[in-house]
């Protein structure tokens, strides 16, 4: 467990990096999405890794540090379906639960439901 249970508040910078880290990696080996995001990102994942940690900083932090519409950005990929999201927010909930405890993977689970 990363931030302690039940401080929303503690969650850090590095919580944020370590989720998307791991996340990511889940997504490099699914089958079902794998091939979308190795099309997308056919080499070097940071860049995108750095936009995430942005992204989610943005979104559970209120940093501001992201700027742009990354639910755009995914539609348009090709083979983007509506079920590939499904899998996705169980990836990242499934990677959520690893990490965190109950709070703090609820208010991921319904930030990353919204976005999606």
């Amino acid at each position: 467990m990363i931030a302690p249970a039940g401080k929303l508040d503690h969650l850090s910078e590095d919580d944020i990096c370590h989720l998307v880290d791991a996340f990511y990696v889940k997504v490099r080996i699914d089958p079902e999405l794998a091939p979308i995001f190795a099309r997308a990102i056919p080499g070097d994942w940071q860049p995108h890794l750095t936009r995430m940690y942005d992204f989610w900083s943005s979104v559970m932090l209120t940093t501001g540090r992201y700027k742009g519409n990354p639910v755009v950005k995914h539609v348009i990929m090709p083979g983007i379906t509506p079920e590939l999201f499904e899998r996705w927010l169980a990836l990242f909930d499934e990677t959520c639960r690893e990490l965190f405890d109950e709070s703090i993977r609820e208010a991921f689970r319904i930030k990353a439901e919204r976005i999606a």
